[in-house]
């Protein structure tokens, strides 16, 4: 698995309590070669602890506004302690932009960061996050791959907010029409080719009009989604593009199998070309849901946004063929806050079992490993007045869905999703670690989807010319 090494393990409530005890300690942190930034900082000014954060996936008033609010609640007295969420505009790559040229002025406006996970080598090295204290201590509640997202050469700067990861989203009631035998339908442990198999089987004894048109589609657009889909093939193939601490590791033979692997997976006799290659996660969500494919690669996201579409009997997830990429965003504190003693108290806040649960109930992926276990004893459950708040009625039971209600999967249906998701995250790999992010997959993406459009791709060439790209990608040229 890509990712940093792993530190030693304490017992659970040992690591646990030494993590949250000294995210209220005084830190220093700074990137390898970058300013030093003194955790604790100037004095505390006057206002609110301010959250600078993408667009919440769950709405206006979504989860992430409820935990702020939560945290106000228990801070009524405390004017010092008090919240606010700041929710950027745009796009990724535009609030990435925001992001660095707030901190990199010197601004004060935020206090903490809500960081995609691929940010964190750029943020560190460039001193404008704190490194947090414990850094050798790990938080064995924490899915492991996700909490190495946090950290960079040594060092943690962030905490695990919401994570994210590939499914394997299908639809049962296409593939129950196409006469798949239960044995053969979609599993956990399910490879590349046994989705390939079922896609080739699919439509069998069906009107033509009522069958699929192609066996799966993803995202193929060239933004994110294509380095992600990309990443996913070369997990598959074992191919590694550079080490935890961001050397480029990769060569023409090596990226050539990765592509490879690529071509194969989204081949055009069983992917949704061309329309694939304008999707991005929404676009491929109506595909599947208007009944143009029978399987489809998007995130946990997709499972809540296909009830307003589809009955819950008609499609289901299991985790991604192989190992998927890991998405998600974590929480750092700003070098240049005033409030850093207050922000490290609500970081661990946010990121606690409580909030975790709360997350993954609205729709999220949670980072802990407590967040899927729910109804065993001593399992954590969602704060409720923020359970409350997103469902209303429900705060004094399971925040889950109810049983029989229309578009609403049931108790055992939502568990098994839960299941796929938590076996997903276990198997999950990470993004090339690099503070050079940005030039990487900006390099990736125009390379494969030249090799997608084009009739009769030279996978040496390209690969010969991929690998020239990522050097100088990942040398900051």
């Amino acid at each position: 698995m890509s990712g940093a090494t792993r530190a030693r393990r304490l017992p659970h409530g040992v690591a646990l309590g030494c993590l949250l005890l000294t995210l209220s300690a005084a830190c220093t942190g700074k990137g390898a070669d970058g300013p030093s930034p003194t955790a604790g900082g100037p004095a505390p000014g006057p206002g609110p602890i301010i959250v600078a954060s993408g667009l919440d996936v769950t709405g206006s008033g979504g989860v992430r506004q409820q935990l702020i609010a939560e945290w106000n609640r228990r801070h009524e007295d405390e004017p010092g302690l008090r919240a606010q969420i700041v929710e950027l505009p745009g796009g990724a790559d535009q609030q990435r932009s925001q992001l660095l040229g707030a901190l990199q002025s010197g601004s004060a406006a935020y206090d903490i960061v809500n960081l995609d996970v691929t940010w964190i080598p750029e943020f560190a090295e460039a001193g404008l996050i704190q490194a947090l204290p414990g850094s050798d201590v790990e938080d064995p509640d924490v899915i492991p791959e996700v909490l190495s997202t946090t950290r960079w050469k040594g060092r943690t700067y962030a905490l695990p907010f919401n994570t994210d990861v590939g499914l394997l989203y299908y639809r049962k009631d296409l593939i129950e029409q196409s006469g798949i035998n239960e044995n053969r339908r979609p599993a956990g442990d399910w490879s590349w080719q046994n989705l390939y198999d079922s896609i080739a089987t699919l439509g069998g004894g069906v009107p033509e009009a009522d069958a699929p048109k192609k066996g799966w589609t993803t995202q193929l657009a060239p933004y994110e989604g294509l380095t992600v889909n990309v990443m996913d093939a070369f997990a598959a193939a074992d191919v590694e593009i550079a080490s935890a601490d961001g050397e480029y590791t990769a060569t023409p033979d090596t990226l050539k199998d990765g592509l490879q692997e690529f071509l194969t997976h989204v081949d055009d006799n069983r992917t949704l070309r061309p329309r694939a290659l304008a999707s991005d996660e929404d676009a491929t969500l109506d595909d599947f849901a208007e009944g143009r494919v029978a399987y489809m690669r998007n995130w946990p996201y997709a499972f809540g946004a296909l009830q307003s579409r589809l009955a819950p009997e008609r499609y289901a997830a299991v985790p991604l063929p192989g190992r998927s990429v890991l998405g998600g965003q974590n929480l750092a504190v700003s070098a240049a806050s005033p409030r850093s003693d207050a922000a490290r108290k609500l970081l661990a806040f946010l990121t606690g079992p409580r909030s975790e649960r709360c997350l993954l109930d609205a729709g999220f992926a949670a980072t802990r490993l407590s967040s899927y276990t729910s109804g065993k004893t001593g399992s954590p459950t969602c704060w409720e007045a923020v359970t409350e708040a997103l469902r209303p009625g429900t705060a004094s039971t399971d925040p889950g869905p109810r049983e029989g209600s229309a578009r609403t999967p049931s108790a055992r249906e939502r568990s098994e999703y839960i299941e796929s998701v938590r076996l997903a995250l276990e198997e999950a790999v990470q993004r090339p670690r690099t503070p050079y992010y940005g030039a990487f997959t900006r390099a990736l993406q125009s390379a494969v989807y030249g090799l997608l459009t084009d009739e009769s791709p030279d996978l040496d060439d390209a690969a010969e010319r991929l690998d020239e790209a990522l050097r100088e990608a990942f040398a900051g040229r």
